[in-house]
């Protein structure tokens, strides 16, 4: 069972979520703002936090800041009723996992939630299989058939993040704001020249193919 720790201020919005996850068979606990937050990070083992941004004592920044100065890598998905495009770059710039605006779809938090445990399991074990094809991640290795290719780093991450989640379609801004910097110098085409030197040297790999959603971004498809 995983743990989730749900922050908000408003006892309603804790009281929904928590009633959203228990039925889905997750474990809950609560916090009133990011002092009593980072108490219960503190006390218990926390598999994902739902953070809020406006709250008294450590607001959601103020708690998201303290835990990737810490180390702490928790996966965290922000849900606040902010919603201009300077919150979500402060927030992912501080190391948020995911951001949505209130008010929620529940079965969209779900989804999403799900998704960055997910992550975070592949990622903590740094390994990843797709067919015949084992990325590796300490190293940026990709081997098949015994045959071993070290990536540039980026294109390492890119692709393990698309094989990650298979026919998932992640936009060119997604892919930016999690390997890139949002105040960095670089444009959204930067990730098209990554992608496309991926499927260069990928073009005979039989176990997967990078494809193009038009107008949206890109996906990896397993092909086994």
């Amino acid at each position: 069972m995983f743990n989730i720790l749900v922050v908000d201020d408003q006892a309603n919005i804790r009281r929904l979520y928590e009633y959203t996850l228990e039925k889905n068979g997750y474990r809950v606990f609560t916090a009133e703002n990011g002092e009593r937050a980072l108490e219960v990070i503190a006390e218990q083992h926390v598999d994902l936090m739902i953070l809020d941004v406006m709250m008294p004592k450590i607001d959601g920044y103020g708690t998201l800041k303290a835990l990737r100065d810490d180390g702490n890598n928790v996966p965290v998905l922000i849900i606040t009723a902010k919603d201009t495009s300077e919150d979500m770059r402060r927030s992912f710039v501080l190391g948020t996992d995911d951001f949505m605006v209130k008010p929620v779809d529940e079965m969209e938090m779900l989804l999403r939630i799900k998704a960055l445990l997910r992550r975070s399991k592949i990622s903590e074990e740094q390994k990843l299989t797709v067919g015949g094809t084992e990325l590796i991640y300490d190293s940026f290795t990709v081997v098949r058939d015994g045959v071993s290719t070290v990536l540039p780093r980026k294109e390492f991450q890119i692709l393990f993040k698309l094989l990650s989640f298979p026919g998932k379609t992640f936009t060119r801004n997604n892919l930016m704001e999690e390997f890139w910097a949002m105040d960095s110098d670089s444009e959204a085409r930067t990730v098209d020249v990554h992608i496309n030197r991926l499927r260069d040297r990928f073009k005979d790999n039989p176990d997967f193919s990078i494809v193009t959603v038009r107008g949206l971004g890109y996906k990896a498809i397993k092909n086994n």
